[in-house]
């Protein structure tokens, strides 16, 4: 059996598709798109996407995933993983127009992921605001209040949210 060096890209069964960030004697530290970094056995089953070879302890998991999330953090919209509640997966929106035109459906997951964009982007938006050297204390102090009112009008999507952490927060709850 011939070991897979760092950096090889594989796609699991059990947890899709890979790369592979560190080799130990018996397994592989797999960091997965969709189940974050897993250990998986030398001899598991799997299919090996790419594979990379005399790369194996040429680099710490340590510096791997500082990288990585230094480049998440750099190009993703999203800051953190957002769960929609268990009874909306799968479901749909169905928007129906008053005047007779055919209904407009679109999967609830699209609509959560697109609510999740909007609330991670105004995060942004507050995180900017406060750490501007533009702006004097009281223009920082207006502008947050417009992002509280913002917040707490979009509370109604707060059923959408498995857990309360994730919840839009509005002047009321601060």
């Amino acid at each position: 059996m011939k070991l897979l060096g760092i950096g090889s890209r594989i796609d699991h069964p059990e947890y899709g598709k890979g790369v592979v960030t560190n080799v130990s004697s018996k397994h592989y530290w797999v960091t997965f798109l969709e189940n974050g970094l897993e250990t998986i056995d030398l001899d598991a089953e799997f299919e090996v996407i790419e594979s990379v070879e005399d790369e194996v302890d040429s680099v710490s998991f340590f510096d791997v995933e500082r990288s990585l999330v230094k480049i998440l953090e750099k190009w993703s919209d999203t800051h953190q993983k957002v769960a929609i509640a268990d009874k909306w997966k799968g479901g749909k929106l169905v928007l129906e127009p008053d005047d007779g035109t055919a209904n407009k459906e679109i999967p609830i997951e699209t609509f959560f992921h697109k609510i999740v964009m909007v609330r991670d982007r105004i995060r942004v938006m507050e995180q900017k605001i406060n750490s501007s050297k533009n702006l004097d204390d009281q223009e920082k102090v207006d502008l947050q209040q417009y992002i509280t009112r913002i917040y707490g009008s979009l509370t109604s999507f707060n059923v959408l949210f498995k857990t309360k952490n994730d919840h839009f927060v509005g002047e009321r709850g601060k």
